[in-house]
Order: C-alpha cells, then structure tokens, then sequence
C-alpha cells in the first residue's frame, strides 16, 4: 500500500543502443525545450469584488520526482499522504502578492511560512481576509491575511485533516470552519503481519454495474486505513479559540445555509466498497445547527453500486441537495420519477423539491424537468435558472422558474457541442445573504450573461451580452477585438459595466485590464507579467480550415519555426497532436474552436516543444466522430479517425509546409488510443507517440469516453475499436509512455503492459517508457523533462531522419 522508491527503468530497443531492457538515467532534452518547460508560470490572479485588490498567486513549474516519491496510501479513489493528513498530489502557491487595484501599487505579504506550500485560498465576506491552508511534512496549518497589514498569521491550534474535503467556510467575517485530525498519525492501525483471513466479495443477484476505478478499497485493513484517515472533527475558529462543532465523524461536505444559521453536512458510513470511491459510499444527509446538533436527516443513501449503466441513468433515491440562495434557509432536491432509467416514457423524469427551516414541515414540489435535473442558479422569487440535460444526447435546455408564479417555462434548449449557441452565464452580484444571485437589469427583463468562449466562425471572441427573458435573444455589448483574445474575468459593476478582463495575443503575454464600459475610458493595465518563453519569439501560428473527404469541416492549430520560409526550406516533419471527440451532427463538428490569437502557455503534455527543432506542429488537430445515418458515433470511429487524418495531412502538403511522408501523429490518455488505432488502421504516419492510453477495450466494459453500451450489448464494437486487437498490424513505430501510478478510471497501466507484450512478440518497433511515481497527468520535473527526450529522440529517428518513400496511403 505505501510506496517504495525503485529503480527507474525503459524497456529499450537496439536504435536507442539496448536491446529489450535496461536501466536509464534521467536524459535532458536540448536547453530550448528544458528552459521552457522549467519557465515560472504566469501567476493567477484572484479579485476582490469590489475592485480594490487582487492576490497575486505564484507557484513554480513541477515537483521533483523524489517529492512524488514519499509516502502515498492509495485507497478508496483517494492519494493520502499518511504524514500529515492530506491529499499526496496537489499543486501548491509559493508566493502571495497584494496590488492594490486603484494605486497599482504591489505589496509583499509578510509572514508567509517558508517553503511555502499553500492552497485553498478563500476570501472573507467583507474581503478583508484571505485564508489559506499551508502542508508542511507532518502538518497542514491554517494561516489568514489581513489585507489592511499585508501579514499573514497562523490561527489553528490542531492540525487540519483535507483528506476527504480541503474547503474552508467562513461562518462571519472573522470566524472559520475547518476540519482538524482526531488522532496524530503515530496512531494509525499497523499492518497486520498475518491476515486474518481472505478478503471475500460477493453478488447475491442485485445488479452492480461500475467503472474502472483506480485506487480502490481491497482489503479490511484498508477499510481501517481510510476510517482512520477520513475521520475529522469540524471546529469553529474564532479570533484564535477553536471550538468543537457536533462529532468526529468521515465528513464529506459541510455547507452553510444563506442566513447562516444552519448547516447540511454528509458523512460516509460503512459498509465502505470495494467498487466505487469513496464519493459513492452510504452516506447520511442532515442538516445540523451550528452547534452540531441534528435538526432533520434529509437522506440516508445507499452505496452508488447500485446505479443502473447508462450516462442518463441514476439511482431511485433523492440527489443534489443544495441551499436556495435568495431564501434564508431553504434546501432543494430532485428526486427521479423514472425509477432513475431514463429510457422510460414519462412527460417528466425528475422533480424538485423544497423544505424551508424549522424542516419539521411536509416538502413542497417546487418544479418537473423533461429530462435530468442538473442544477438551480437563483436570482430572486421571480426568477431561477434550471438546468437540465441528457448527455446520451448531448442535450442541453434551461428553463425559467419563478416562486411566485410557480411555473417553468423553457429559455433555450441546444446541442451540448453547439458552440456558437451558446449564451453564456449569467452575471451575478451578493444578495443580502452574500450568496451569488443573477443580476437582473432593464427592470427585470434582462440578464447580463458572461461568455468566456464566444466561439464565431472566426475564432473564440469572448463576448458581453444582454439576455433578453422575452425572447431569449442576445444583443452583445462587448466583444473581443479580433487579433487579440480577451476574457471577461468578472464585473465588477454590473450596472456601470466595469469590468476585469485578461488580454492576451500571441506575441502579448496574458495580462489583467480594467475596463468601463459605460465611461469608455482608456483601459487600465493592472498587471505586467513578462514572456516566460523567449524561445518562441518569431514563432509563427496559423488556425488552418480544411475539410475532410465527405465535406466535414476541420481545424487546427499550426505552428511553424522560427524563421522558415517554405520556399527556401521545403517541406518540413510533422507531429500532429489530437484528442477525439463525439458529435451527434455535422455541423457540431464542423464549428470552429479556439483562438489563434491566444499567447502559447507551455505544459508539460504540449506538443509545442518541438516546433524549436525544425518540426511542423499541428496542435488542436479535430478529430471528429460524427454519427451517421441513424448510427451512433463510434460505429464508424476508425473510418472516421482515417478522414481526418488524411485531410490534416492533405492540408499540410498542399501548404507546401508539411513533408507527407515525414508526419507523427500522438496523444495523451483518448488522444493516445486514437494513436494507436491510426498505426494499426492506416499507413499514414512514420511514427506515433503513445501517452497513458487505454487500448483494450474489454478492460473497461461499462462503456468508456462518451459511449455508453456495455461490452455484452456490443461485443464487436468493442473489438473494433481495441487497437490491441489490431496489434498485428501495427508496423510503424511506436513510443508507449505511462505514469506507473495511473489514477485515470479506464486507462490502468496494464493497457500499454500488454501492448507493449503484443508488439515486441509480434516483431512491431515499440519503446515502453515507465514513468516512476507519475500519475494519469505527468508533473514531476525530471519525469516531463525526460519524457520530452524520448519524444524528441523518437521522432528524430523515425520522423526527421526517416528514409524517404514515395508514397504514404492508406
């Protein structure tokens, strides 16, 4: 269960100078692709509401692999450091900054613990504060920042526990709620030297359909494991004096009610699973006062084993408990009519329900959706937004509901992946509660809505617009200018429009704008973040349209070296980057996404770090699966997968920028099946870069991705779309790469075992790199940076260097 540093090992081939094994030190890419992957990130920047300050966060590039090597329980879904009582892999702030918004004045923070490891920041009602949690090695601490001093001080006595739940609640303006560890570590159960008998399952019969989830519970000394580690005790924290609030217990979430006199809280009760995480174990629901005191349980939920297969499907029990924001202490829920199987023809499938304090009353109905019920954002008794959806049919509608005239009545309904018909989000502003509540304007016939995408046959242009509830029609107030890709960050005011936006181009660096919309004054630049990629300075990038053989539109993102000039240069290698995605239409896939105007930010997963030694990218590259003719999408996946990428290789040449018979084509997780399927399907490519895929589709027989038929309902779908099944065909190379420690339901670490296996008996070209310590997002730094040799050593080999032919078809 605990992890033990090992030896980092490559199953290696004779061109890498080894033949099937042998032990690896860590290589280092050349210095342009190192510096930028170690480049500090831009810092995040969180605002207060009313435009005087914002917090600066900074946080360096990646861990180290040896602090991804401590200790790690791996249980119940969750990575628990056993020293401390947290979560093992998070990404931490390393530094605060005060700028106050009116001056543009910057102000350090004293009295930040050092090294600083904080998260979990949260602001105060009043914006006066600014909480956070700082993991040290054997503690997580407390710490709040008085805006007025710029001084950060540690208020906690007991050391917190975050294991189940990290979140911070501020109960007033100088009071906090947290959860704190019941026992010090030292007193964990021990492992027994001896079982005391087999660890037994069993099915009497009750179907339990599940995914393949990672980390599960496997034996009852894990079961003693996660009892120990998940139970805390919530306290209240005033001006220093911690106090006990209810019982020890294994709490989930803890919220408070609008008027902040109740709370509803879940804990999870045993029998735990050995199926599903943690998230789907019996659980109660109550709602306590603030004193722990139970006032109403609302729910006793069973074990989510028990929920039917099926995207659209849910348990028959009640479900998305949640307070009411415009009302002092009112919880909502819906509870299904269909049994929770949607195929069944009903008008309606779900309803919600209300019941108001003393909860000693009868529940109320408050509304029924046509499909299922997804959430409620409130504005006043005149107006709620309910969403609800069906994502078998990547269905989405929201309604309109008012209290007082208790009725729902349809604003919009849209395909999930029509991104040019989509309106936004509605601004909010704080109620009397402080809770966040639509703002209305125009004397309550309209919404102000926030669109962060703007996707337009142009590009994303991020938009402000007004909503009118008559008629569902939006007239745009604001829209990105084109050349640049600028987000609205949040309004400050909605009345007088004002605005924090972040701009950004692709020679400008992300940076945070004060903007009036009303005054239409000269935008105010508060930040001054600085390129942190030199190296991709006179990097050209292109968004290229192209259509594929039966008349799809398709795009990507191309970038080309700096300084190339096809005429003089020729064609240049390729590596094209992907990810599929489904689509119920046409013309869904056909839109265009993204920006070309947007400021390449570089990852550790960026196919972006090539394109400084002489490559072609193609980034972005659509990979649409499109139902056909009554069919679902993946019917045709691999004939699909086929069209697009030759029409991105067509594309390509017929630029005169892409060498057709230079091109790789790779992917990370969906990206890296889709990989492995084109170089079992098509002879396209010279080489494929493989990243933590699943390529077996047996091993996830409750469906996968967006596909919701079971292996027994199609077995040959299944086999179709397993390249492992194909491993025969696979003759060009290919580079297998997975986190040792993949915590990704579906694409456990077995799959590119077993690839691996089939190709090397089979006589394919395939390297498996084992990344020590990595989970299904790769972070520590000698990891990435070796993983980008690997990639670059690879396609050097078998891309840039490969010996010419005549022709690549299919």
């Amino acid at each position: 269960m605990m992890k033990k540093l090992y030896l980092f090992t490559l199953l290696a081939l004779p061109s890498f100078g080894a033949f099937a094994q042998n032990a690896v030190t860590y290589k280092l890419p050349p210095k342009d692709m190192a510096d930028m992957l170690l480049a500090k990130p831009i810092p995040a920047v969180s605002a207060d509401s009313k435009g005087e300050w914002i917090l600066l966060s900074e946080r360096n590039s990646y861990p180290s692999v040896e602090e991804l090597a401590r200790p790690e329980l791996r249980i119940a879904g969750l990575r628990i450091n056993p020293a401390n009582f947290s979560l093992s892999r998070q990404t931490f702030i390393n530094n605060f900054t005060l700028k106050n918004i009116r001056t543009g004045q910057s102000y350090p923070v004293t009295g930040l613990p050092s090294p600083l490891f904080a998260g979990n920041v949260r602001w105060n009602p009043a914006e006066n504060k600014i909480a956070f949690t700082q993991t040290g090695a054997k503690a997580v601490d407390l710490y709040v920042i008085d805006v007025a001093t710029k001084r950060a001080v540690k208020i906690n006595k007991k050391q917190l526990n975050t294991v189940l739940n990290p979140n911070l609640v501020w109960a007033d303006n100088s009071s906090l709620l947290y959860r704190v560890a019941v026992q010090p570590v030292t007193m964990a159960p021990p492992e027994p030297k001896v079982p005391t008998g087999p660890t037994v399952q069993q099915s009497l019969g009750k179907k339990a359909p599940s995914a393949t989830y990672e980390d599960l519970i496997k034996t009852p000394y894990d079961e003693q494991l996660f009892a120990f580690y998940g139970t805390s005790q919530l306290v209240e924290n005033h001006n220093g004096i911690e106090t006990a609030v209810g019982k020890p217990a294994i709490n989930t979430t803890i919220t408070l009610s609008p008027d902040k006199k109740y709370m509803m809280t879940r804990t999870l009760r045993k029998p735990f699973s050995y199926l599903v995480t943690a998230n789907g174990f019996p659980s109660t629901v109550k709602i306590t006062d603030l004193k722990g005191n139970t006032v109403k349980v609302l729910a006793e939920l069973p074990s989510s084993e028990g929920t039917p297969s099926g995207y659209d499907n849910t348990q028959n029990v009640d479900r998305a408990f949640d307070w009411r924001d415009d009302e002092p202490a009112t919880i909502t829920w819906a509870h299904p009519l269909d049994s929770g199987r949607i195929r069944k023809k009903m008008d309606y499938h779900d309803a919600v329900y209300a019941l108001s304090a003393p909860f000693s009353g009868q529940p109320i109905e408050l509304f029924k959706t046509q499909y299922r019920y997804r959430n409620t954002q409130w504005g006043n008794a005149d107006l709620a937004l309910v969403t609800e959806g069906l994502r078998s049919k990547q269905l989405e509608k929201v309604d309109r509901y008012s209290t007082t005239a208790n009725k729902l009545e349809k604003l919009y309904e849209r395909n999930n992946n029509d991104q040019y018909g989509d309106p936004g989000d509605p601004v909010t502003v704080k109620n009397k509660f402080g809770r966040d509540v639509i703002y209305v304007s125009d004397n309550g016939t309209k919404l102000l809505m926030n669109n962060r995408t703007g996707a337009s046959k142009n590009g994303d242009l991020p938009f402000l617009a007004k909503f009118d509830l008559s008629n569902a029609k939006e007239e745009i107030v604001w829209r990105c200018q084109e050349g640049y890709y600028e987000t609205v960050v949040d309004v400050l005011d909605p009345a007088k429009l004002v605005l924090l936006t972040r701009r950004e181009s692709q020679t400008d660096v992300p940076n945070y704008y004060i903007k009036n919309l009303v005054l239409r004054m000269a935008d105010r630049k508060i930040t001054d973040f600085q390129n942190p990629y030199p190296q991709l300075v006179g990097v050209s990038k292109q968004k290229i349209k192209y259509k594929r053989a039966d008349g799809v539109d398709l795009t990507g993102d191309l970038y080309l070296p700096k300084g190339y000039n096809k005429d003089k240069d020729g064609p240049l290698p390729v590596l094209i980057w992907a990810y599929p995605r489904e689509f119920n239409s046409a013309s869904d896939a056909a839109q265009v996404r993204g920006s070309q105007s947007k400021f390449t930010v570089i990852g550790g997963g960026s196919p972006v770090f090539y394109v400084t030694q002489g490559y072609a990218i193609l980034d972005n590259a659509e990979m649409p699966i499109v139902a056909k003719e009554g069919k679902k999408p993946n019917d045709t996946f691999v004939e699909q997968l086929s069209l697009n990428a030759e029409a991105a290789i067509n594309k390509l040449a017929e630029m005169g920028v892409g060498d057709r018979n230079r091109v790789a084509v790779g992917g990370h997780s969906y990206g890296s099946f889709m990989t492995a399927n084109l170089l079992a399907h098509t002879n396209l490519f010279k080489a494929g870069i493989a990243e933590s895929g699943a390529y077996n589709r047996t091993l996830t027989p409750f469906g996968f991705q967006n596909e919701e038929r079971t292996y027994w309902e199609d077995p040959k779908l299944y086999y179709d779309m397993s390249p492992f099944s194909f491993a025969d065909k696979i003759k060009t190379p290919i580079l297998l790469i997975h986190g040792e420690a993949d915590d990704n339901p579906g694409t456990f670490p077995i799959n590119s075992e077993r690839l691996f296996a089939a190709l090397k008996g089979l006589g394919g070209t395939v390297r498996f790199v084992y990344l020590p310590y990595e989970a299904h997002g790769y972070r520590g730094k000698e990891n990435l940076l070796h993983k980008i040799w690997e990639t670059n050593e690879w396609l050097n080999t078998y891309v840039k260097n490969a010996k010419p032919i005549e022709t690549a078809s299919n």
